[in-house]
């Protein structure tokens, strides 16, 4: 392949111009063919082919004077010891493995000096692609890559066998795209700059597939989405475009590097989809891994504190997706995470920390399969939304209908406007929230948590205060008559900002998470899906509004004051284990586990710490009623 490049090598040599990427491109083109055609000219330490051979030795000369002429950089004299160790090897004829290791570590080591992009901005088109291929490069390269088109006879040198297995393993797709873009020398293949260089790349990548057969890509396929290693191998598009297969093969094996390469040569998407997920965590493990080497070392503190980055920086950004998939699963890892905080608490001996730091690693590595495929199906996407919504405002829903319906029975519809408020400016504080999220800066999974538990608990002290107090109004005597003279009297303008501080608190911490999960699971390609299940889910909590609102209307006021003290007691205990709950993720708040279920719906988790809040909560609500029921009891008039 030396003659196909042969005027490339006989260019003149440039200065360090504003050029400079193409003098950068041009260089590593230089080496990358030595890399690839080395082994034609050389074959056991002996020559087989002095044409090719004197042409290796041209290119890897011209390399090294080229590298000498770019402007200089910190790592020049590194670049150019690596240039006269391919110079030495070439000319003591050394075995091709080696020669194409020591010109493809200065090609990519060039890249990295002078930052030139090696992938494509964005995921290649690889359906447009195939309509390139045919139109422009079938007449020479054949349909199918084996250099067999109606135009190949005629070409002298020939074109090259795309599918030839032996070449693709020593070419990456960041060569092709090299090729594609700046031609041949030489050959009869042009640079074709009048395409994009999004139709470059994509064309590249569709080369870079037509030496593997689809039954190697499904294999690929099932090898990508069984080995989390391996989807850390590929955290961006980077790392795809500039591996080889001969490379990958030195950590992979021969044959899975050949299917991993062959799925992510057709499927590059699947990069792209795994990324957030992949890099949030490997950063899990990592903070993990550091956190353990902390504890051994004899510093708690560091472990702590790099225990809870492995969850709030690595773990809890794929948590929506991982709700979606498996709900178990994402509470065994956030009871295992608070386990091994509470190990480290307690100064646990090391082995039992590097016992429990094992489980995590193997939850861990649960949740990347779990989340390796491209995206949630859309039932699940759909179901999850609609659950999410749910199960965030349902409680909002409840605090808010009891404030409604307590007004219209005091006849003060007047105050209706300060709830109403509330609830309107939590919801548009949300919005504003999906924008700064979006847009401005990222919530970080430490903010997230503090301000859910801050205001849990700050909604769960305000609801157990005014549940008692509707307590001891359900049991007042003559009830019309305190309405009329007392609850008007009671609800001034301060009281009014009081219920409408409520509403935006209860309503904004539930509004608050739930557009946090949507943004998260808004990259998982099913955005119809998951805006119908919001629509469904607004739609199932209006329909429940209604039907408290009309049969809170039919309840005697004092049994009305009875039941929705109670409910509202119910919340302020469901809140308060919440509260403590987000404290422990957020690292406020000590852990210490404890055998029980986990149902987060109603704030119970297998922690001493949130049992504990509600239990006190508990506590506090029964003794109010008991007190309300020793001070007054109903009279006949108050049961109508």
């Amino acid at each position: 392949m030396g003659v196909v490049v042969a005027l490339l090598a006989t260019l003149p040599l440039p200065a360090a111009t504003p050029a400079i990427e193409a003098d950068v491109r041009q260089t590593w083109q230089l080496l990358d063919y030595v890399g690839v055609d080395y082994g034609g000219a050389v074959a056991n330490g002996a020559v087989v082919s002095g044409t090719e051979y004197q042409e290796m030795q041209e290119f890897v000369a011209t390399a090294r004077a080229r590298l000498a002429a770019l402007p200089a950089s910190t790592d020049r004299d590194t670049h150019l010891a690596q240039a006269d160790q391919l110079v030495a090897a070439v000319a003591a004829k050394a075995d091709a493995a080696a020669v194409a290791r020591l010109a493809h570590g200065l090609a990519d080591a060039l890249l990295a000096t002078y930052g030139i992009a090696v992938a494509p901005r964005a995921v290649p088109d690889l359906s447009r692609a195939q309509t390139l291929y045919v139109s422009q490069c079938s007449s020479c390269h054949g349909l199918t890559g084996h250099a067999d088109g109606p135009a190949a006879a005629a070409l002298s040198p020939p074109p090259v066998a795309f599918a030839d297995a032996a070449r693709a393993r020593e070419r990456s797709t960041f060569a092709l795209y090299q090729v594609i873009s700046q031609g041949v020398a030489g050959t009869a293949m042009p640079a074709f700059t009048t395409l994009s260089d999004e139709e470059r790349w994509a064309l590249a990548f569709r080369v870079g597939t037509l030496a593997y057969p689809p039954t190697l890509q499904r294999d690929g396929e099932q090898l990508w989405q069984a080995t989390p290693a391996l989807r850390g191998r590929f955290p961006n598009m980077d790392a795809v475009t500039r591996i080889t297969e001969a490379e990958l093969s030195a950590s992979l094996g021969e044959q899975p590097a050949r299917a991993a390469l062959a799925y992510l040569r057709a499927h590059p998407e699947a990069v792209t989809a795994s990324r957030t997920t992949t890099a949030s965590l490997v950063l899990a493990r990592q903070r993990l891994e550091e956190s353990q080497t902390a504890y051994t070392a004899g510093d708690p503190a560091r472990a702590t504190a790099l225990a809870l980055s492995a969850y709030l920086d690595g773990f809890e950004p794929v948590e929506p997706s991982l709700a979606l998939r498996d709900r178990a699963l994402l509470d065994r890892v956030e009871h295992a995470m608070g386990e091994y905080r509470a190990r480290i608490a307690r100064g646990a001996p090391v082995a039992d920390i590097a016992a429990q730091a094992d489980v995590l690693r193997t939850l861990i590595d649960g949740a990347d399969t779990a989340l390796s495929t491209s995206s949630a199906d859309a039932t699940t996407a759909f179901l999850g939304s609609l659950t999410i919504l749910l199960r965030e405002g349902l409680e909002a829903l409840l605090i808010v209908i009891a404030m409604i319906a307590f007004l219209r029975k005091a006849e003060r519809t007047d105050v209706l406007r300060y709830v109403h408020a509330g609830w309107m400016g939590a919801l548009l504080a949300g919005l504003l929230t999906w924008g700064i999220a979006t847009y401005v800066v990222s919530v970080s999974g430490a903010g997230r948590e503090v301000t859910e538990g801050i205001s849990s608990l700050f909604a769960a002290a305000v609801l157990l205060g005014v549940g008692i107090w509707m307590h001891q109004k359900s049991l007042a005597g003559r009830w019309q008559q305190y309405v009329r003279e007392k609850l008007s009297a009671a609800l001034t303008r301060r009281s009014a900002w009081f219920l409408f501080a409520l509403a935006f608190i209860s309503v904004y911490r539930e509004v608050f998470e739930t557009i946090l999960f949507y943004i998260a699971l808004w990259n998982e390609n099913n955005g119809l899906a998951l805006l119908a299940g919001l629509v469904t889910g607004i739609v199932l909590l209006g329909v429940i509004a209604v039907v408290l609102l009309r049969y809170s209307k039919r309840l005697p006021i004092a049994q009305f004051f009875s039941w929705s003290s109670l409910l509202i007691a119910v919340l302020a205990v469901v809140l308060a284990g919440k509260g403590v709950a987000a404290l422990q993720e957020a690292g406020w708040v000590a852990v210490q586990p404890i055998d029980g279920p986990r149902l987060a719906l109603l704030g119970i988790y297998p922690s001493l710490q949130p049992v504990l809040a509600q239990l006190a909560v508990l506590i506090v609500a029964v003794l109010g009623f008991v007190v309300n029921r020793r001070s007054g009891k109903p009279t006949t008039a108050d049961r109508r």
